[in-house]
Parts: C-alpha cells; sequence; structure tokens
C-alpha cells in the first residue's frame, strides 16, 4: 500500500463525506420531483423485501430460541423462568430484531448494491447513461433507498414476531412453559416506547444500508479488483455505522421515553 501523508489522507476522507452527502441528499430529494422510476422501486422490493426473507426468519428464530434458553438458565436461580416470555419479547422488539435485521441486510443488500453498481461503473455503463441523459442516482440510487426503507420496517416485524415464535417453542418444548403464559407475559412486559423504539431503528439502518452500498458501488475504481474492494468495504462501513446508531438512537429514545 503507497504511503499517504496526513494531510492527503484527510482531504480525501473529508472529499469522501462530502461526496456521499451529496449522494444520499439527492437520493431522498429525487422522490419529490419527476421522473419517478416506480417499476424499478418495485423491483428492489421483491429482491430486497422477499428476496430476504427467508434470511431474516431464520435469523429472528434462532435468535429468539437461543435467548430464551440463555434467559431461562439465568432466571431458574432466582425462581423466575416464567419472566422468560417477557425478556425474549423485549430483546427481540428493542434490540436485537431491529439491529440482527439491519446487519444481515447489510450482508446481503449492501454488498449486492456496491457489486452491481461497481460492475456497471467499471464497464461504463453508468457514463452511457448520463450520455443519454438519464440520471443515475435518479434511476440507480433513489429506488433501491426506498425500497430499502420500506422492506426493512417489514422485515424487522417479521423478525421480531418469529424470534418470540422462536422463544415460545423452547419455552414450552424444552422449558415446560405454558404456551398462553408465555405468550401472555410477552405481551404484557411490551410497552408504547418500546414499539416506536423498535420500528425507529430500521428506518436509520435501511438508510445506511443503501447508501452507504450505493456510494461505494457509484464510486468504484480499478476494474474488478475495484468491485470485489468496494463490496467489501460497503459491508463493513454500513456494519459499523448501523451499530454506531443503534447506540444514538438507543439513548434519544431512552431519554424521551425514559426506558
Amino acid at each position: 500500500m503507497p504511503f499517504v501523508s496526513p494531510e492527503d489522507f484527510a482531504k480525501e476522507k473529508v472529499g469522501a463525506i462530502q461526496e456521499y452527502s451529496i449522494l444520499a441528499w439527492q437520493a431522498v430529494a429525487n422522490i419529490f420531483s419527476r421522473p419517478r422510476y416506480m417499476a424499478d422501486l418495485y423491483t428492489q422490493m421483491d429482491l430486497i423485501g422477499v428476496g430476504s426473507l427467508p434470511t431474516i426468519a431464520l435469523t429472528g428464530f434462532f435468535t429468539g430460541s437461543v435467548l430464551a434458553l440463555q434467559s431461562a438458565s439465568s432466571l431458574k436461580t432466582f425462581g423466575a423462568v416464567s419472566m422468560t416470555g417477557n425478556l425474549v419479547a423485549l430483546a427481540m422488539v428493542k434490540e436485537l430484531g431491529p439491529v440482527l435485521t439491519g446487519l444481515m441486510l447489510a450482508g446481503r443488500n449492501a454488498a449486492g448494491m456496491a457489486s452491481e453498481l461497481g460492475s456497471m461503473k467499471v464497464t461504463e455503463q453508468i457514463d452511457a447513461m448520463r450520455a443519454l441523459g438519464t440520471d443515475p442516482v435518479r434511476k440507480l440510487v433513489t429506488p433501491r433507498l426506498y425500497a430499502t426503507v420500506i422492506m426493512l420496517f417489514f422485515l424487522t416485524i417479521i423478525a421480531d414476531a418469529v424470534g418470540i415464535a422462536g422463544g415460545a417453542l423452547i419455552s414450552v418444548a424444552m422449558l415446560g412453559m405454558n404456551a398462553s403464559t408465555y405468550f401472555s407475559s410477552s405481551y404484557r412486559s411490551l410497552q408504547y416506547a418500546d414499539i416506536v423504539q423498535g420500528l425507529t431503528k430500521p428506518l436509520f439502518s435501511a438508510f445506511i444500508v443503501a447508501t452507504v452500498g450505493c456510494y461505494f458501488g457509484m464510486t468504484t475504481k480499478g476494474g474488478t479488483q475495484g468491485v470485489g474492494r468496494s463490496t467489501t468495504q460497503a459491508v463493513v462501513v454500513s456494519s459499523i455505522f448501523i451499530i454506531f446508531v443503534d447506540l444514538l438512537v438507543t439513548r434519544a429514545m431512552i431519554g424521551i421515553f425514559g426506558r
């Protein structure tokens, strides 16, 4: 790796942040003006939402199952195994459901966006699009951004529900709990603030997954090797951003709702 002076390194990073911010703003603002590529939006919703459904469902189910096992072994010490449903529901809805769904989507879709757009960039398809008068941000980035925001919201709800169901299966089959007791305690443990917190995080995660994936794809350089590099960077950067923003949103929600 060639040596880069600190000044050039700082300039490069500031330039990248500026470029990313402009791309993200254009992608958001494009929805308010014509033309809108609705067919591309529906195609992306199918690819992102339906395509990710098995992965998200399996992740939510096994996470809820493991959470029930771990919670029960700790609660047994205090004679409070009946509280397993509370812990699984709160953990899935407030934290694990939104974060794990965001991370799984980052691994699957941010990488996909970066590799697809990166391949178009190095083969000059994006330049050809500009030459024909089509705005590549409006055509390629905006549909992916809004499709990710819409579908990640619903995928998170599915992950929460499947995770709680996975916890129920373990609680009933292995811990001998009554199913109605489990679901009743899960339902009673959740409050309005928990639902709001759990459904706010996916909006931020979706924005990060789509904009970071598209940014690295649209700025790919260096042929097929550059496509691989952009794909890796998209997954790493979006995953770190998701966890960091999760911390900020959690702190803000605790400040607003007190829990």
